[in-house]
């Protein structure tokens, strides 16, 4: 499913909308949810879509050695600045939700596997 399409459904919050203009529109088939970071890094698939509470940098450092296209921040947390900057620069689109990991992992679940 697009990654465009997931959010909509899912009434995601757009955190770097500059972002959307520089990338295409993914093609998402797997995400990982974890808030280790080495887990993430030591065991999610390439190109996945991340969801996680980590809302600082290394969360998009680790979103780039993965080649994630996207995070979502789970729980409403507060995105620092330098994160937004540094998923710009990489060109890494956050997006925020209220939902915790378990509802909105739920409902990506539920939405993957009814393309299939």
């Amino acid at each position: 499913m697009k990654l465009s399409k997931i959010a909509k459904k899912l009434q995601l919050q757009i955190i770097t909308p500059s972002v959307l203009s520089d990338v295409p529109d993914s093609e998402i088939t797997t995400i990982y949810t974890g808030d280790l970071l080495s887990d993430i890094m030591g065991n999610a698939p390439d190109e996945c879509l991340i969801v996680t509470i980590q809302a600082h940098k290394n969360t998009v450092a680790v979103a780039t050695l993965k080649d994630s296209p996207a995070i979502i921040i789970c729980n409403n947390r507060q995105i620092s600045e330098e994160m937004k900057l540094a998923a710009t620069s990489e060109k890494i689109i956050i997006f925020k939700t209220d939902k915790n990991q378990y509802e909105i992992s739920g409902l990506l679940y539920t939405l993957l596997n009814r393309n299939q």
